[in-house]
């Protein structure tokens, strides 16, 4: 099965400005010496049962670090985990780059929904993506006001054991002191999750550049649940973080799957744990973020 791509419906103006972090080199040389991470505790990651939603979110840091072996890692991954949904974000395609969800797509035998402000025409495009290997009923995006800040949410709707489930993934802005612009974005996503869900489930992952508690943040908990924390509500920072520490000065809880709060619950978590926290044998992180993988059963 080759990856599907699913016509875009873009309501917003394009524009070929990314909005990917830069990292220098000097980090990067750390990252490659003798580097070792503090271990971390981490429960045991649960094995997906026939009614169990399990969902993925990884930022996958375009193609930096040498993609094609950090490929390979995340493949291995998600093979093991066989997600029913993975949300991607910094997913890129230039003139020598394949997109890198149709890559993915491609290997899993998954249908692939790429969201970005950059539109078809362009040769470089930058955004996110949703990767399902179950029969994709609709799929779309939405490019986040403030437009000037290029940012996008991808939406599919996907029929899961007689179910329709929508997910959504996104990567708001990454500015500490942007919180402002987070919570624009925030706002028009939850009106978009609204106006374009179905009477199924709903998940909503992906980077937030910003952890929990915060005023931008405590927008979406008013409705959401965090699956991490529903799990694992004593669970350390260092314990939840999903910002690789090898490549930043900072722990950070930035990467998020989201669930709906009670009275409207459809799918509650049941496990949900940090991935892709070790270096590969050859010496290869999957990425400068951690993954998060949630385990959800229908209530």
């Amino acid at each position: 099965m080759h990856a599907v791509s699913i016509p875009l419906r873009d309501t917003w103006p394009r524009s070929s400005r990314p909005a990917s972090r830069v990292r220098s080199i000097a980090v990067l040389t750390l990252a490659l010496g003798a580097v070792l991470l503090r271990p971390v505790p981490a429960v045991a990651a649960s094995r997906p049962t026939s009614d169990t939603l399990t969902v993925v979110t990884i930022n996958l840091w375009h193609d930096q670090h040498d993609w094609p072996k950090r490929l390979a890692v995340i493949l291995a991954e998600l093979r093991r985990l066989k997600p029913d949904v993975v949300l991607l974000q910094e997913v890129l395609q230039h003139a020598t780059l394949r997109n890198q969800a149709e890559t993915l797509g491609d290997s899993l035998g998954f249908g692939v929904q790429f969201a970005s402000v950059d539109g078809p025409e362009r040769t470089k495009r930058y955004g996110n993506a949703i990767l399902t290997p179950h029969r994709v009923l609709m799929g779309e995006q939405r490019n986040l006001a403030p437009t000037d800040d290029y940012r996008a949410v991808a939406h599919v709707r996907f029929a899961w054991r007689g179910r329709e489930v929508d997910a959504y993934a996104t990567h708001l802005h990454h500015t500490k002191e942007g919180g402002a612009i987070r919570a624009t974005q925030i706002r028009h996503l939850l009106a978009y999750v609204d106006s374009t869900r179905g009477r199924g489930p709903v998940v909503v992952g992906g980077d937030f550049n910003c952890e929990l508690g915060t005023p931008e943040m405590n927008l979406v908990t008013a409705q959401w649940r965090d699956a991490f924390r529903a799990v694992h509500p004593d669970a350390t920072r260092e314990e939840a973080a999903t910002y690789n520490p090898v490549f930043g000065a900072d722990v950070g809880v930035i990467d998020h799957v989201f669930v709906e709060a009670a009275p409207k619950r459809k799918v509650t978590p049941v496990s949900c744990d940090v991935i892709f926290r070790t270096i590969a044998a050859d010496s290869v992180w999957a990425s400068d973020h951690f993954g998060v993988v949630a385990r959800l059963v229908y209530r």
